[in-house]
């Protein structure tokens, strides 16, 4: 594992998003986070009971985010088509008011979560293609992420 990892990330929840995971995890169980990339709502991450969203061969997980108060990581995972258009941003995950989708699991509180996303910075995507042993124009099905099944990284 490369020395300078965890100074770098691929995804981040902020302070309001890992409150409501924290609430939504006392609540519901295990969690997990799946974005699709579709229309409409697809383009929101959805949050689910982890195992209620099955994941297969097309979605990649980003990652295992270690939220404090909360005793097993949150699993994001996205489309690998999606993660294609996106793999050269870090994204965020952050909470905001209004409706979101009927079946994330925080429709009843009157927010949503939403993504925030910025570039890599070189530095950050030299880390991230060199812990996976990859040169930087690796595609996404062979990069820092792992498809259903594998273990992800932050």
């Amino acid at each position: 594992m490369n020395a300078h990892l965890p100074d770098v990330s691929r995804i981040a929840l902020t302070p309001a998003a890992a409150r409501l995971v924290r609430d939504l995890t006392a609540r519901h169980g295990p969690l997990m986070f799946h974005q699709s990339g579709g229309c409409c709502d697809g383009s929101s991450p959805m949050c689910y009971p982890r195992g209620e969203f099955r994941t297969g061969a097309s979605d990649v997980l980003l990652a295992e985010l270690v939220v404090g108060e909360v005793d097993e990581p949150v699993g994001f995972w996205m489309a690998a088509e999606q993660f294609e258009r996106w793999r050269h941003t870090h994204l965020t995950v952050d909470v905001v008011p209004g409706r979101g989708s009927g079946f994330s699991l925080e429709a009843p509180e009157g927010v949503r979560f939403l993504i925030r996303s910025r570039l890599l910075t070189d530095h950050e995507a030299r880390v991230l293609a060199d812990d996976e042993g990859q040169d930087e124009d690796a595609s996404a099905r062979e990069s820092v992420c792992r498809r259903s099944g594998g273990p992800g990284r932050a």
